[in-house]
């Protein structure tokens, strides 16, 4: 192992530095026990949209009997607030930073851009390969259209979905608004793709939600002897809203209700199926949010919570987002409050798996299957906060602070501020980020100061694939 990597897990900005073959990983034989995972991953779901997380309108019986056989996560984080980043972050381990995938400019890829995750960057996807993992992207990439950067060039088996946001290719200059209640998904002309190709255009999103589980389930059914990795990654709740027939109007909270529900409703059948085929003990499923909800579009929005902010934004309700993890038999049942983010699923499937981590980059994530499996163990207790290709924030324990501050979206959010004296918050007692306490923790403040000096000399400047046209 190098002085550089010694150095890096020493202050705590890599989780662990295990020794890899000059192939990166080492090719081994698959067994029959090693466990299967599911990501559902969905798009732009605040921290109180769920019922197990307060909210009183939506309801969501399936993913609150996930919680409660499983871990409702409570402190748990996306490595961006936007998608394309955050997207980058989970299938990585690092932070977007690090491969190019965020930009204070475009902060996602649009269908105009030419770029997309590198090459270079070994996905979950393929890491999981080396050990014989059958792999399946379902739902939205996002991560580059063309393509050298679509999911089957980067580990996956194969590709059923979107290959970027959903409100993209809008081609009717009606008002959003109208477009959703009349249901006119003609509006927008986005592909949906089948591996490489385009099997439909406009994709007909109000049966989207269906078709992705139908996918899921099939691939369940088709992998079920050997060990295999599902990314299912919702389209929505993302603004444009869809939902099929079936789900019109059941909802107390409107549209956008219904749409949770109906995800609610694939998530049960998805569960369903794991334990139809006898496999739920050996199968490890987590739900998340690539960020917090987008509130610019009022009640087609989602709800932060009791939290600051939203999607966009690095108050803690732009990447503070729902978390369950259920493993019948495997994991403790319980509440977890311990901090986690999406980028710890890389280098925990990897434990989990017996796979070890390259020495030649920096991970960010941390292998948290100690927290996972019950041990009352602290594995990362520092999170950061970037807005683009800058830091805005960091949460050390239970302290937060903002070095710069900036509204999420609107003529608003073109104001930036930098603060001079970071603003401090204890996020224990104030989650909602609403009494400054700097000028009680100079102290605090002081090492926040210099844990983002410490964290900027990891940084190596790389091409900036957001800004590639």
């Amino acid at each position: 192992m190098n002085k550089n990597k010694k150095t890096l897990i020493a202050s705590g900005l890599i989780s662990i530095g295990i020794t890899a073959t000059q192939n990166i990983f080492a090719l081994e034989k698959s067994k029959n026990d090693q466990p299967n995972f599911i990501i559902i991953f969905v798009d732009d779901m605040g921290y109180g949209d769920l019922g197990i997380y307060g909210n009183p309108n939506i309801n969501t019986p399936n993913l609150d009997r996930m919680a409660n056989e499983g871990q409702k996560w409570t402190n748990f984080y996306v490595a961006a607030s936007v998608s394309t980043p955050s997207r980058a972050g989970l299938l990585t381990g690092r932070l977007p930073i690090r491969s190019g995938m965020c930009s204070s400019k475009r902060r996602v890829l649009f269908p105009d851009s030419n770029g997309g995750l590198p090459q270079s960057e070994i996905t979950i996807a393929k890491a999981l390969k080396t050990k014989g993992y059958h792999t399946s992207a379902i739902g939205k990439w996002h991560l580059g259209h063309k393509s050298s950067y679509l999911p089957i060039n980067h580990g996956f088996d194969s590709y059923f979905g979107i290959p970027y946001s959903n409100d993209m290719d809008k081609i009717d200059k009606t008002n959003y608004f109208q477009i959703a209640e009349e249901e006119h998904y003609q509006s927008y002309n986005v592909p949906l793709m089948q591996d490489m190709k385009i099997i439909e255009r406009p994709a007909d999103q109000r049966t989207i939600t269906k078709r992705y589980t139908e996918e899921t389930i099939k691939k369940i059914k088709e992998y079920k002897n050997k060990p295999f990795f599902i990314y299912l990654a919702h389209s929505l709740p993302h603004i444009p809203l869809f939902r099929s027939g079936d789900f019109k109007g059941i909802s107390k909270a409107g549209i956008y209700g219904d749409v949770v529900e109906e995800i609610d409703w694939s998530v049960g059948e998805i569960l369903k199926t794991l334990k139809d085929e006898g496999i739920e003990k050996n199968t490890m499923v987590i739900f998340t949010s690539d960020n917090g909800p987008w509130q610019t579009y009022k009640t087609h929005g989602g709800s932060s919570g009791l939290l600051r902010g939203s999607k966009g934004g690095t108050f803690e309700g732009g990447m503070r987002v729902p978390c369950i993890m259920w493993w019948p038999g495997k994991i403790k049942n319980k509440v977890v409050k311990e901090l986690g983010t999406t980028m710890d699923l890389f280098p925990t499937f990897c434990h989990l798996t017996s796979i070890g981590l390259p020495d030649d980059r920096i991970y960010d994530g941390y292998d948290i299957s100690p927290i996972i499996f019950g041990m009352d163990k602290t594995v990362r207790d520092v999170v950061f906060f970037y807005r683009g290709t800058e830091v805005y924030a960091i949460r050390k324990g239970k302290y937060k602070a903002h070095f710069i501050t900036q509204a999420e979206y609107g003529e608003e959010s073109k104001a930036k501020h930098v603060h001079d004296i970071p603003l401090l918050f204890n996020l224990d007692v104030d989650p909602s980020e609403k009494y400054d306490i700097s000028k009680e923790h100079p102290e605090v403040i002081t090492d926040m100061k210099r844990i983002l000096t410490k964290h900027n000399a990891t940084v190596v400047p790389v091409e900036n694939q957001l800004e590639k046209l």
